[in-house]
Parts: C-alpha cells; structure tokens; sequence
C-alpha cells in the first residue's frame, strides 16, 4: 500500500452545493479516499446518511477503517454504474438528498507503480479500478485489433497520431507482448512525432486506454440517468470532471434534463408541459489559483451543480 497523499479536489465548493437538508441521505459516487465523505458526514445530523461506492478495493479498506465506526455510513463495493440498484435495496429511490461524482482517478492509483496507471513508473500494465474483475490494460493492449487501438486512442484520449501508435503497438507485441506501462509508454513515445510542451508524449494513450478499460465515459451516461431516478425533487447532482471528453457528457446530459422532451418544430406547446426534469445552478466552476498552486491537479478539474425539478 502506498502512502501517496490524495489531496481531494473542489472540497469545500463540492460540498457546500450538495448538502442541502442536513438529515438528508447522500450519495458520494466516488468514495477515493473520502476526502469528500469525511466533510459531508461533518455537515450531516444525527438522522443523515451517507453511502459511499467505489470500484476500488483499496478504497473500500480505507472507508471501513476511517468511517467504519460512523453508523451514519455504509460504504459499497461497485461502480457507481450501480447507484440504482444500491439506492433502491436502501429503499431511498426518489429521496436522494444529493449524489455526488468527482471523475478524477485518486493520486493513490496514479502513484503507485503496481496499480499501472502511471507512464512515469514502471509498474504491471493494469490499469482497472477494480482490480477483482474485468479486462486488464494488457490483456486489451495484446490483444485488440488495429482499428480498435486507432478508434481507442483517437475518441478517448483525442490522440492526432492514434494510427501511428496503433501500428507501433502492433509491431512490438508480436516481438513481445506488453505485460509492462515503461515498455508501452516507450513504444508509444517513439510513435510519437510532435511531443506538446510539459506532456509526456504517453499521456492521451495512457488516458485513452484508462477510460477504454474501465468502461468510464459508458458508467458515466448511466450513473447520470440513474440520479435523475434516485435523487427527490430539490436534490442535488454535483460532477466534478477532469477532462473535457467527460466534462461534455455532464453538461449534454444537463442542458437535455434542462431543455424538456425534444418536440416537433413549430408545434404549439406550452412550458410546463416539455418534463423539464433538472435546473443547472450557476456556471461551471474551477478551482481557484491558490488550489492549484497547492494541487496541480486541480488544474483541469470542472464542477457542475444541477437540481432535480
């Protein structure tokens, strides 16, 4: 277990548009190492509740030994993809005071080398947050077709030279199969032609196949469903996103809850009738400069805050 110091993002903003009803039952979607959970339990009474989820199992181990003696607390092993079924087996579908999602992976899975998700150290290339299921970085790097790696690389980590990469990829499994993130960060550096200022030339690969893996962009368009179904009339949704490819999905998914059901052009219908289901509260919001001094993390993170009408 490594002692990487997870410093959590948008803390105190994220909280303060989530918690509403102080005896209300929250959801924090995305448990890391609770950094938000530890202040939303801070705000709630006696008679709130908290469910935290996370597909990490080193989370789960953190929660249980942090929040473990708060009964105000239930901590879930799963992807928030579940939130439906986990919020309905508490009987609370509708009465979701709030759900909250930050989308960043947790400095603890960036910085240790054994989790795979770092270009910089040379760990097994896994790359899942959930370590107890699923396809590993590996096993989908040796053995995707050409035009997978290019459609992977290409709408995930927005990559210009996907092609190249992929016919580098390819090249070199047949050598040697990838078991190891320094040998795929390599291969791909050097299928790299123009390298951005202060990037590895590895990281929209790396990110491509992180989001791939772990099936993030897809949990995320259901997660975002699944709150309009948990969350009461008045609660709060709250996304704290790390890049733009996730950030578009929360402010599509927003702005359409906000629009109503599509209607025919020119067709006479009054507002009130449209279903609008969500209304966004405020722009989006960035962490300030003094954060991201202290956290250069922080500084692509965006956060959305919308209420269910």
């Amino acid at each position: 277990m490594s002692d990487a110091q997870h410093i959590t993002v948008l803390l105190n903003e994220a909280v303060e548009a989530l918690v509403t009803d102080t005896s209300g039952f929250y959801v924090d979607g995305t448990f890391g190492r609770g950094g938000h959970s530890g202040l939303i339990l801070q705000q709630l009474a006696a008679d709130g509740r908290l469910l935290g989820i996370d597909k990490d199992l080193a989370a789960i181990a953190t929660a249980n030994q942090r929040f473990g003696d708060d009964s105000r607390f239930a901590i879930a092993h799963g992807s928030f993809a579940e939130l439906a079924a986990l919020v309905e087996a508490r009987g609370m579908t509708g009465k979701v005071a709030g759900v909250l999602l930050d989308l960043g992976v947790s400095s603890p899975q960036l910085d240790e080398a054994e989790r795979g998700f770092s270009f910089m150290q040379d760990g097994p290339l896994d790359m899942r947050m959930d370590q107890s299921r699923g396809q590993s970085a590996a096993d989908w790097v040796n053995s995707a077709d050409e035009d997978e790696i290019i459609r992977v690389l290409k709408e995930f980590g927005e990559e210009r030279f996907a092609k190249r990469m992929a016919r580098a990829i390819i090249a070199e499994r047949q050598k040697q199969p990838f078991t190891r993130t320094k040998h795929l960060a390599e291969v791909v550096k050097e299928a790299n032609p123009a390298w951005e200022k202060g990037k590895h030339p590895a990281t929209r690969a790396f990110q491509a196949i992180r989001i791939h893996v772990n099936n993030e962009l897809g949990d995320l368009e259901t997660v975002l469903e699944q709150a309009l179904t948990v969350l009461a009339p008045g609660g709060r949704l709250v996304v704290i996103s790390f890049h733009s490819l996730e950030d578009r999905v929360v402010k599509r998914f927003i702005r359409r809850q906000e629009q109503g059901d599509p209607v025919p052009k020119g067709l006479p219908i009054r507002d009130d009738q449209l279903n609008k289901r969500m209304r966004s509260l405020g722009k989006a919001i960035k962490a300030s400069d003094a954060e991201v001094d202290a956290n250069v993390r922080s500084r692509s993170a965006v956060m959305r805050v919308a209420e269910k009408l």
